[in-house]
This record gives C-alpha cells, structure tokens and sequence, in this order.
C-alpha cells in the first residue's frame, strides 16, 4: 500500500495516542487553515464518538469508553458490576431484535394489505346482472 494512502489511518492512530486534546487542536487548525477541513474533522469527531469518549490513554479506557463507569477499588464488586453490564447489554442487543421482528412483520403485513387493496382495486368489479 502506498503513503498516499495509508497516511489517513497513521495520522488518525497519532492522534489517537495522543488523545482528545489532539484531536481537538486538529480540529482548530483545520478551521483556521481550512474550513472545510475543520468541518470535515469536527463531524468526524462526533460521528466516531471521538467527542464523547474518554481518554484513551486511561488503564479503564475499554470500561470508560462502553459503560462510563470507574473502578470501584474492590474486584469482586467490580466484576459483579462488569457481569451485570454485560447480562443488561444482551438483554437490550436482545430486546432491539425482538423490536426489529416486530417492525418487520408489521412493514410485512401493511405490505400485503396494500397489494391486496391494490390488486382488488384493479380487478373488474363484477357486473350485477341488470340488462337493459
């Protein structure tokens, strides 16, 4: 792969090492350089959760990051707090899918009920046997 086209992933990993902060002053300098590029770096930020995200130059950067939780000095409390986290995010990655199902046989069935109205509405409605 050339440098043309990997320096994109290698600036976007030095920043990262070097955290929120960095981010941000990039993000000035894109705008007093370039709007545009500033812009650009600003939604980049928000749509990676980079503006919202912890340090990650911190030990609990993978908890901080997912839960926004912090250790709690005791491990079997905070594995018991990790469990129940993990049990809660199932639950809801669970609870989304049923969701889904739902929406899905509810597009379904209104789907059907349009063809069925589309097709009886196109259909020739029987003549009721009056000659003349």
């Amino acid at each position: 792969m050339s440098t043309i086209t990997t320096w994109p992933a290698q600036a976007e990993t030095w920043l990262d090492e070097r955290g929120k902060p960095a981010w941000i002053a990039a993000m000035v300098l894109g705008f007093i350089l370039f709007w545009p590029v500033g812009l650009a770096l600003l939604a980049y930020m928000i749509w990676s959760k980079r503006m919202f995200a912890c340090s990650r130059r911190s030990p609990q950067s993978d908890r901080c990051r997912r839960h926004g939780i912090r250790p709690s000095g005791n491990s079997a409390f905070d594995s018991y707090k990790a469990e129940t986290l993990r049990r809660l995010e199932e639950e809801q990655e669970a609870f989304e899918a049923f969701l889904q199902r739902l929406r899905d046989a509810r597009d379904k069935a209104e789907f059907d009920q349009f063809m069925k109205d589309r097709t009886q509405a196109e259909s020739p409605a029987p003549e009721t046997g009056a000659n003349g």
